[in-house]
């Protein structure tokens, strides 16, 4: 996998909560971990939509072996239209494995392999999110979708990305700014 550059960026570490407005189907309801952003644009990982595979089928592909059953049962997200084929690893693991980006304290993202094998053979970072693919925005798009009333913002912290179950991120993340997305309008408009 490619290496990723190590600087942590204005909006690294902020979650992105589509607004009800929201309609792209690629991010509907959807929580994105902005994991790099910069004048020439942004890059993050939707955390709360299962893709239609397993780890286990991804560890099988890469040829990496897991004996941990459970491990292997676990879903593997769907982190973007961008790079589908590409795995993205969220974590708390440290900047210890290949290809390490800093989006903040404690929070890295890695599209090593190394990560991988450390996690099939149990002596990968405690909490960990592996998603195919990632979000895309070129400069100064993200800018212009936020004062588009399309996201709301707030921090990232580990027990949404890694303990609050994924059907239940979008609320709870927008519970964070203390908004009921169920309450939003689904369009917007200037008065």
């Amino acid at each position: 996998m490619a290496a990723m550059p190590v600087a942590p960026t204005p909006l690294a570490g902020q979650l992105l909560i589509a607004t009800p407005a929201l309609a792209d189907p690629n991010f509907a309801r959807s929580v994105v971990l902005l994991c790099q952003h910069d004048a020439d644009g942004a890059m993050g990982v939707v955390v709360n939509r299962a893709a239609e595979y397993t780890l286990g089928e991804v560890f099988s592909q890469m040829e990496i072996t897991c004996e941990d059953a459970a491990l292997s049962a676990r879903p593997v997200l769907s982190g973007g239209p961008v790079h589908p084929e590409r795995g993205f690893v969220v974590h708390d693991g440290g900047a210890g494995y290949d290809s390490s980006l800093r989006i903040g304290p404690g929070l890295h993202v890695t599209t090593s392999r190394d990560v991988l094998e450390a996690i099939a053979s149990g002596e990968g970072p405690a909490n960990a999110i592996i998603a195919l693919g990632c979000a895309g925005w070129g400069g100064g798009q993200l800018e212009g979708e936020l004062t588009g009333d399309s996201w709301l913002t707030v921090p990232a912290d580990a027990e949404l990305l890694f303990e609050v179950p994924l059907e239940a991120r979008w609320q709870a993340a927008a519970g964070r700014l203390g908004v009921d997305l169920q309450h939003l309008a689904g369009y917007s408009g200037r008065a």
